[in-house]
């Protein structure tokens, strides 16, 4: 299958670092939906279960998307208390790594439940770093059965480093890769990954092309890769938004558009928490980039 190419982060309506009220998420998503957005991808992880929740119920009783989720934590029954892992929110559920057979059938089971949905169309590995052996010979072959069976559409694995995804691709069929952070203005480390997605036709999904806010608006500032950015990192962002501008481009519209450039990207995934981040997301994405801009940052034409 074909995956659209723009794709909505459901990770911040899950409460990523701050609570989201159900009805901002709900205009979170609608807005998506109605600026043409029509993949939308979430995980278990995301808020414990919450935005697969509020994920569902948004895409109930509409049809024409395509609709991923992750495997590799599932949520199992503890005391009540707040998330210590990035989730604004209090749960008396907790998450378990489970890369098995077993557990990427009930985490998908388990997935269905939450979303209110009778389907998920890609199903990804989700980080497993320290689970690569677990994850290649338990989930993996899961996931191919259930392809074959017709149980989900795609299959595939997400992270946000690309070494351990470049293995998967080389030995195994997967349909899909999703890359966070790897691929961006400030960082084209995951560069031979995409390389090897383009030659045997894995499909490249490009998420956190802001690197997590630093090339989010035009005066960069804030973090990357969710720490606070160095002085270094703030100088070449600032470089790269002065170029930008010689060009009547934003530092933000570079950053949707630089990833897209490669063969092997199908989709740019963005997170939002509020409509008026989708809105302006889906608008930077439809600006078109002048080529100039490219060989003057030194990429030129791929």
């Amino acid at each position: 299958m074909k995956f659209p190419d723009m794709g909505f982060g459901a990770a911040p309506i899950g409460n990523l670092f701050r609570a989201v009220s159900d009805e901002q998420a709900r205009e979170c998503l609608d807005a998506a939906w109605d600026s043409g957005v029509r993949l939308f991808d979430t995980a278990p992880h995301y808020g414990l279960g919450l935005s697969e929740r509020r994920v569902g119920a948004a895409l109930r009783g509409r049809t024409g998307y395509v609709l991923s989720t992750k495997v590799g934590r599932r949520l199992v029954p503890g005391d009540p208390a707040p998330d210590t892992e990035g989730f604004d929110v209090v749960s008396g559920l907790r998450r378990v790594w489970d890369f098995s057979r077993d557990g990427v059938r009930r985490s998908l089971e388990e997935s269905l439940v939450r979303l209110g949905l009778d389907r998920i169309d890609l199903a990804l590995i989700h980080d497993p770093d320290e689970h690569v052996e677990a994850a290649l010979t338990g989930a993996y072959p899961a996931l191919a059965e259930l392809r074959s069976q017709g149980v989900v559409k795609a299959i595939g694995l997400g992270m946000n480093q690309w070494r351990v995804p470049l293995r998967f691709v080389e030995e195994t069929d997967l349909d899909a890769v999703m890359l966070a952070g790897r691929y961006t203005l400030l960082d084209q480390s995951g560069l031979p990954l995409l390389d090897a997605c383009a030659a045997r036709g894995v499909q490249v999904l490009a998420a956190g092309v802001f690197n997590s806010g630093l090339l989010a608006t035009d005066e960069p500032s804030g973090t990357f890769d969710y720490l606070p950015a160095s002085g270094a990192l703030l100088e070449r962002a600032r470089t790269l938004a002065r170029v930008c501008a010689r060009h009547g481009v934003t530092l933000p519209q570079a950053a949707i558009a630089f990833p897209a450039r490669h063969p092997a990207v199908s989709t740019v995934v963005l997170g939002a928490r509020s409509a008026e981040e989708v809105r302006r997301n889906a608008a930077l994405r439809a600006e078109p980039v002048p080529e100039s801009l490219w060989e003057d940052l030194g990429f030129g034409e791929r």
